[in-house]
C-alpha cells in the first residue's frame, strides 16, 4: 500500500468517511547556502524523497480535528489558533488553517474547520524540514479544496508565517520554497531577496557523484533561542554596517566595521557574505557539469558553519571529518545545525565504505549511531489522490 492510501486509511478509520484528497511535499537537503534565507542571500536545496502526505476534508464547524500515525486525535477551535498556540505537532496544521484564513482571497475565505490525517516519513528534527513538508502539504490542501490557486510561492510565505507566527520559529523562506517548487533532477537556486528561482540540472557527470545524507541522530531543535540568538545578530551586524542586508555587504565593509561590531556579530557576518559567495560558485558548477568541484565549496561551508556561525555540534564534525577521510569530494552539515544532518559528495562506488566509515567514527565516540541514505533530487509538493 502506498503512502497516499495509507493516510487515506488512517483517515477514514478515524472518521469514518473518505477524504476529500491526499496531497504530499517533501523534506528537502539544503546542499549550500545555509542561514542565508533570513538575510538576504543566495540558497540552493534540493527536495528529497523522502514525503508528508495529508489528507483532509472540510468541516462545516470551526473545528479542527487531527491525527498522525502513531499519535492520537488531537482538537483545537479555529480561533483558538493564533501567536503561540497551540504547542506540538498540532500547530503546524491548525496553523495552516489560520495563516490561509487570513491570507485567502476576499470571499473565498474558508470560515470552517478540516478533518485531517497526517503520515510523514521524512525524519523528524534532522535538519530535513519535516516541519515545512507538513505544513506545505496542508496548505497545498487546503488552497485546492478553497478554490484559491495560489501562485506556489504565495503559499511558500503562509507555509513561513505558519513557523514565525504560530509556531515562533524565525526561519526564512527557503525550507517551504524548496518544499513546494522543487522538481525532480535539479537543484533550486533561489534569490530571498527577489524570490527569483532557477532550476539547475543536477550533472550526471563522469564521476557519477551522489549525495550520502548521515542523519548524525544528534538532538536537533531550533526554536530553544540558538537560532533566533544567530539570526539577531545577523540582524545587528546588518545596522552597524548600515546596508540593506548582508546580501549587499563585502568582506572590505566588514573590515572597515570591525572596531564597532562585537566578535560575534562581525562572526555571523563573516558567515553570511562568504556563504553567498559559495552558493553562486556552486552553481557555476553545477551548470558546467563539474560536480565534483563542488565538494571543497561544501567543506569550507562547513569550516564556516562550525567556526564562525558556530552551530555545529561533535557529531556533526565527527561526520564531516569522517566522510573527508573516507575519500569524500567534500562534506558539510545541512540545516540550521545544533544536531541534524550532514551531506557528503561521494563516488557512487564509495556509498557504502564512505557510511561504514561514519558509522565507525561514532562508535569511538560512543555517539548514538548514526543512519544514512542517498538524496536524490525529487518533486515539490503535488496532489497524490
Amino acid at each position: 500500500m502506498s503512502p497516499a492510501d495509507r493516510v487515506a486509511a488512517l483517515f477514514a478509520e478515524t472518521y469514518g468517511t473518505q477524504p476529500t484528497g491526499v496531497w504530499s511535499s517533501p523534506g528537502r537537503v539544503n546542499l549550500i547556502g545555509e542561514h542565508t534565507d533570513y538575510t538576504g542571500g543566495f540558497v540552493m536545496p534540493l527536495a528529497i524523497e523522502e514525503r508528508a502526505y495529508l489528507a483532509a476534508r472540510p468541516r462545516s464547524d470551526r473545528r479542527i480535528r487531527a491525527v498522525a500515525s502513531g499519535r492520537g486525535l488531537e482538537e483545537v477551535d479555529l480561533d483558538d489558533v493564533g501567536p503561540g498556540r497551540p504547542k506540538g505537532w498540532l500547530a503546524y496544521l491548525s496553523g495552516s488553517a489560520w495563516v490561509a484564513e487570513a491570507n485567502a482571497p476576499d470571499g473565498a475565505r474558508p470560515g470552517h474547520g478540516w478533518d485531517l490525517a497526517l503520515l510523514s516519513d521524512v525524519p523528524v528534527g534532522a535538519g530535513l524540514s519535516s516541519s515545512a513538508a507538513i505544513t506545505c502539504a496542508t496548505l497545498l490542501a487546503m488552497d485546492e479544496l478553497g478554490g484559491w490557486q495560489r501562485p506556489l510561492a504565495e503559499l511558500a510565505r503562509w507555509g513561513q508565517q505558519v513557523e514565525n507566527v504560530v509556531v515562533g520559529m524565525p526561519c526564512g523562506i527557503m525550507d517551504q520554497t524548496a518544499s513546494l517548487l522543487c522538481t525532480t533532477g535539479t537543484v533550486l537556486f533561489m534569490d530571498t531577496e527577489s524570490g527569483a528561482i532557477e532550476h539547475v540540472p543536477w550533472p550526471a557527470s563522469s564521476d557519477d557523484a551522489v549525495l550520502l545524507v548521515t542523519n548524525t541522530n544528534a538532538p536537533h531543535v531550533l526554536a530553544d533561542g540558538q537560532y533566533a540568538d544567530r539570526r539577531r545578530q545577523c540582524e545587528e551586524a546588518t545596522d552597524v554596517l548600515g546596508v540593506p542586508s548582508l546580501r549587499s555587504a563585502t568582506l572590505a565593509d566588514l573590515d572597515s566595521a570591525t572596531a564597532r561590531l562585537t566578535a560575534d556579530q562581525a562572526a555571523c557576518a563573516r558567515h553570511v557574505i562568504t556563504e553567498n559567495a559559495r552558493v553562486l560558485n556552486v552553481r557555476a558548477l553545477l551548470e558546467a557539469g563539474r560536480i565534483s568541484d563542488v565538494g571543497p565549496e561544501l567543506t569550507a561551508s562547513h569550516a564556516s558553519l562550525r567556526d564562525d556561525f558556530r552551530v555545529t555540534v561533535p557529531q556533526l564534525d565527527v561526520s564531516v571529518a569522517a566522510a573527508l577521510s573516507a575519500g569524500a569530494f567534500g562534506a558539510r552539515m545541512t540545516g540550521g545545525g545544533f544536531g541534524g544532518c550532514t551531506i557528503a559528495l561521494v563516488r557512487r562506488e564509495d556509498i557504502d565504505d564512505t557510511a561504514q566509515a561514519i558509522t565507525a567514527a561514532f562508535a569511538v565516540e560512543a555517539f548514538t549511531p548514526p543512519e544514512h541514505f542517498v538524496a536524490r533530487p525529487a518533486q515539490g509538493g503535488r496532489r497524490d489522490l
